[in-house]
């Protein structure tokens, strides 16, 4: 029996949860990926291969912020950026993490600033 590191687990939930979404043009994936120090985001169009926008916790405007008020407002960024590339829905990929704390405070936020997700 092998003893799987954490980072090992969070992988093979990623594999399991990106087995069952992905993103076209018109509702592209909100791929999440969460550090210690932030967290960083990118809006993908699995179809096509193409980044269509991202943000991430080290952006000047985010930078200054404390660590909950900077995850709502990279949300809410992303949102807009979403909206200024034609999306208005997506769906969202944890990317294995667990949808509670920094991860939901992100979602809510796009949620909150017109994204469907």
């Amino acid at each position: 029996m092998s003893v799987k590191t954490k980072g090992e687990r969070r992988l093979r939930r990623r594999r399991r949860v990106r087995a069952k979404i992905s993103g076209t043009a018109v509702r592209p994936r909100i791929a999440v990926f969460r550090s210690n120090r932030g967290l960083s985001a990118q809006l993908i169009d699995d179809s096509a291969g193409h980044t269509m926008a991202a943000v991430n916790w080290y952006e000047p405007e985010l930078r200054a912020l404390q660590k909950p008020e900077r995850t709502r407002r990279a949300g809410a960024v992303l949102a807009e950026r979403a909206q200024a590339a034609g999306v208005k829905e997506a769906v969202f990929d944890r990317g294995g993490y667990r949808y509670h704390g920094h991860v939901r405070a992100f979602a809510d936020a796009m949620r909150e600033a017109g994204l469907t997700v």
